[in-house]
């Protein structure tokens, strides 16, 4: 989810603006769960790399 389309129900503008501190608080809350997605897909592509190279070395 992004938060450009989110309004703060506590000063009524856009989060993305970072206009309070709660507003602020969110956006480096949601930016900072993307940081996660990189390393989960790392993990995701090196766990099938070493599955098709099991499957290889097997099929040998």
């Amino acid at each position: 989810m992004c938060c450009e389309h989110l309004v703060c129900a506590n000063c009524a503008g856009p989060v993305s603006e970072g206009r309070c501190s709660l507003c602020r608080g969110r956006r480096d809350q949601m930016h900072h769960q993307g940081g996660t997605s990189f390393s989960m897909m790392v993990a995701v592509l090196l766990t099938l790399f070493v599955a098709v190279a099991f499957l290889t070395t097997t099929i040998r």
